[in-house]
């Protein structure tokens, strides 16, 4: 399997847990979105990142490509069988993706991205906006939802994978969880952090 996306990305992070937790082996090729490279473009048409190329099995989007994962590598379980925990994960897994993702970005975005890899001034304005507006309306939600090292059951899950996966880029813009203000939702993204399996993918290559 190829997989295609910089490892600076939350979305790559989720497909390299994903695959870190099922041992299984990939050639990563860590591609920044609309990158020009044909065979990127094969597998993602919208330019977006990750893609995969598997044996010429071609996909994009990070929740297409962990089902699909799922399903091909069975054990161990990144998915519910139950069906109220897997109806969970699978809204943890959007929630991550659509609701924290555009959020928590920011302070990565306007302190890294921006200054750091395009040359641009970045907007301070809006990475305070989101710590002080945006962030805590997140951090109370999962704050209320935290009840044990897992976010659904008794298991890791997609869902912890997809929410946890942005508090690395947080961290990379030197901002980190309230630990006084949020206590379960800072031990939690601690603790998943440094689960091996995150650990390893943190590790990935952000450029070619």
């Amino acid at each position: 399997m190829k997989l295609y996306g910089t490892g600076y990305s939350p979305y790559v992070r989720k497909v390299l847990v994903a695959l870190a937790e099922k041992d299984v082996s990939a050639e990563h090729i860590p591609l920044f979105f609309h990158d020009p490279d044909a065979a990127f473009q094969a597998a993602s048409p919208l330019g977006k990142i990750p893609a995969i190329d598997d044996d010429g099995f071609l996909l994009a989007d990070s929740s297409a490509i962990l089902f699909y994962i799922e399903a091909k590598h069975p054990s161990p379980a990144l998915l519910p069988t139950e069906a109220k925990a897997r109806g969970r994960a699978i809204w943890f897994d959007k929630f991550g993706d659509t609701e924290m993702f555009p959020v928590i970005i920011a302070p990565f975005a306007n302190r890294i991205v921006k200054p750091k890899l395009l040359g641009q001034p970045g907007d301070e304005a809006a990475v305070t906006k989101a710590l002080t507006q945006d962030l805590p309306k997140i951090y109370d939600y999962l704050e209320a939802q935290i009840d044990g090292p897992y976010l659904v059951g008794d298991a890791f899950s997609i869902a912890d994978i997809s929410v946890a996966t942005g508090f690395h880029n947080l961290h990379l813009a030197d901002e980190t969880v309230d630990a006084g203000r949020w206590p379960k939702l800072a031990r939690y993204v601690a603790a998943t952090l440094e689960r091996p399996s995150f650990v390893t993918s943190l590790a990935a290559r952000t450029n070619p």
